[in-house]
C-alpha cells in the first residue's frame, strides 16, 4: 500500500502526531499528497524577520495555509538591512486571505498603524489579539478593532506607548466577552481607567496589569474616578488569576476594590505594589478559599512615595490569614526588593512556617528573606508536600541548614542563587544519594562545580559573581 492509498483521516492522524514545525515542513516535501494535506491541516505558523518581501511572503503563506487559525509575527532583532517590515497592506492581505484566523500576535511591528489595525475588524472569528511594542497604534485603532471583533476574549497590550484614548476600554466592557486582559507598560493607561470595563469585570478570568515604574505616579486618580470605583459594584466572580506589577493600591478605590471581590481566585501575584496592606490580603484570603498560588514582592521604604499617608503594611497577619483560609495553597513566592527591610513590613519565620504547616505547599521560593534561617530549614523536614525549594539571597542559611535537605520528604528540586552562607560541605550529604531530580546553583561564591557533582540526577552550575560588585 502506497501513501496515495491511505484514507485522508489516517494521513491527518499521522500529521497530527508530528509536533515540531521543522519536521512538518520536511514531511510535507516527501510527496505531493502529504504536501496538500499538511497545508490543509496546518492551523498555526510563526514568522519573523525572514518574511521578505513581507507583504508578498505573507500573501503566499495565507494562500498555502488557508485554514490558519493562529498566526504570530515577531520582528524581534529586526534591522533595516533585513528588509521592510509587514505594514498596513499586509494586515489587509491577512484579513482577506485568512477568514478563519482566531489568534493573532504582533510583536515589534513598528510599521503598522491604526489604519492597518482597522482591517482586522473584518476578522469575525478573531478572539485573541496580542500586541507587543507596536508604537504607532493608538486608542483609535484599538477601538476600531473591538467594534468589529465581537468575539474578542483575549487582549494583550504590551508597551503600546501611544494607546491613550479609553473609549476602546469602555466599548470592550460593554461587549462582556473579554476573559483575559493584559496591559503592561502602556504609559497612558492607569489603574483608574480600568473602571471603564464596567460589566465585563464579572466575566474577566485573568487580569495582568503592569505599570512602568518610572511613570507610576503620572496617572493620578481624579475625584470622578474615585467616586466611580466606590459607587460601582465591582463583581469579579470569574477572576482566576490576578497579576499586578508596580501598581498603586489605594484604600477604598481602584484595584483595592478588586482584591476583596475575587471569590474564585486561584493565583495572585503582587510585585512592588505600593499601598498593599494587611487588611487587603486578609480580605482577599477570606474571599478566595480556592487560592492555589500566591507571589508577593514587597517594596522597601525607599520605594514608597512621600505623598502616601498610610505606609505599606504587610506583616505575618497576612500570611496567617492566607494559611487559615486557603487550604488548597500549593505555591508560595515571597521576595523583598532589596536587603534593607523596614521593620513594619517584614515577614518573620513564624509567619512563613504558618503557611507550610497548614497548607499543602509544593513549591516555596524565597528571595532576600533574611528571616528564613537554619531553623526554617529544620522546620521544612516536616513539610510533607514540598517538592520544589528556591532560595535566592537568603544569607542566614548555612551549611547546617542545607545539610537537612536530604531529610525533606518529597523534595526533588533545589535551586540556590546568590547565597553567601553555604559551601560544598552543605551539599555533601546529597552527593550520591539520588534524592534530587534537579539541583541548580547560580552565583553562590563558596560552592564549586566539583561540590555539586553527583548531588542530583541533573545539575546546573553557574558562577556569576557580578551581583556582588
Amino acid at each position: 500500500m502506497s501513501m496515495d492509498d491511505l484514507p485522508d483521516q489516517v494521513v491527518w492522524d499521522i500529521l497530527g502526531r508530528i509536533k515540531k514545525t521543522v519536521d512538518k515542513n520536511s514531511v510535507s516535501l516527501t510527496c505531493k499528497r502529504l504536501h496538500e494535506l499538511e497545508n490543509e491541516q496546518r492551523k498555526s505558523i510563526r514568522v519573523g524577520c525572514g518574511l521578505d518581501p513581507a507583504n508578498e511572503a505573507l500573501a503566499s503563506l495565507c494562500n498555502r495555509f488557508q485554514n490558519l487559525e493562529k498566526l504570530e509575527i515577531s520582528y524581534s532583532g529586526w534591522m533595516s538591512r533585513l528588509g521592510k517590515q509587514l505594514d498596513d497592506e499586509g494586515l489587509c492581505i491577512l484579513s482577506s486571505s485568512c477568514p478563519f484566523i482566531k489568534d493573532l500576535s504582533l510583536s515589534y511591528c513598528t510599521f503598522i498603524t491604526d489604519a492597518g489595525l482597522s482591517h482586522l475588524a473584518s476578522c469575525s472569528h478573531l478572539s485573541a489579539l496580542k500586541l507587543n511594542f507596536t508604537p504607532r497604534i493608538s486608542g483609535c485603532g484599538i477601538l476600531s478593532l473591538v467594534v468589529g471583533c465581537k468575539k474578542l476574549m483575549v487582549l494583550h497590550l504590551i508597551r503600546c506607548l501611544n494607546v491613550s484614548s479609553m473609549e476602546w476600554l469602555e466599548y470592550l466592557g460593554k461587549l462582556e466577552t473579554i476573559e483575559d486582559l493584559c496591559i503592561k507598560n502602556c504609559r497612558a493607561i492607569g489603574e483608574g481607567d480600568l473602571i471603564k470595563l464596567g460589566p465585563s469585570w464579572r466575566k474577566l478570568k485573568r487580569l495582568q496589569f503592569e505599570v512602568d515604574a518610572n511613570y507610576r505616579y503620572m496617572k493620578v486618580y481624579d475625584r470622578l474616578a474615585v467616586d466611580q470605583w466606590q459607587k460601582q459594584w465591582i463583581l469579579c466572580d470569574s477572576m482566576l488569576e490576578l497579576n499586578l506589577v508596580n501598581s498603586i493600591i489605594s484604600p477604598g478605590r481602584g484595584l483595592a476594590c478588586v482584591l476583596r471581590k475575587c471569590k474564585n481566585l486561584e493565583k495572585i501575584h503582587l510585585d512592588m505594589c505600593v499601598g498593599v496592606r494587611d487588611c487587603d490580603i486578609i480580605r482577599m484570603a477570606r474571599k478566595s478559599s480556592n487560592l492555589r498560588s500566591i507571589s508577593l514582592r514587597v517594596p522597601s521604604d525607599l520605594s514608597l512615595p512621600l505623598l502616601m499617608n498610610n505606609p505599606i503594611r504587610l506583616t505575618d497577619e497576612s500570611l496567617k490569614a492566607v494559611a487559615e483560609s486557603c487550604s488548597q495553597l500549593e505555591s508560595v513566592r515571597l521576595s523583598f526588593s532589596d536587603g534593607e527591610f523596614p521593620s513594619f513590613s517584614s515577614f518573620t519565620l513564624h509567619g512563613i512556617l504558618s503557611l507550610i504547616q497548614r497548607c499543602p505547599i509544593q513549591e516555596l521560593a524565597l528571595d532576600h528573606v533574611y528571616s528564613f534561617n537554619d531553623a526554617g530549614m529544620e522546620a521544612l523536614r516536616s513539610a510533607e508536600y514540598l517538592q520544589v525549594l528556591e532560595l535566592t539571597r537568603c544569607q542566614e542559611i548555612t551549611d547546617e541548614g542545607l545539610q537537612l535537605v536530604g531529610q525533606f520528604p518529597k523534595l526533588c528540586v533545589l535551586k540556590l542563587s546568590k547565597c553567601l552562607g553555604v559551601t560544598d560541605d552543605g551539599l555533601r550529604p546529597l552527593v550520591g544519594s539520588h534524592k534530587l531530580e534537579l539541583l541548580a546553583v547560580d552565583g553562590c561564591p563558596q560552592i564549586s562545580e566539583r561540590g555539586v557533582h553527583g548531588a542530583a540526577k541533573l545539575v546546573t552550575f553557574k558562577l556569576d559573581l557580578s551581583w556582588m560588585y
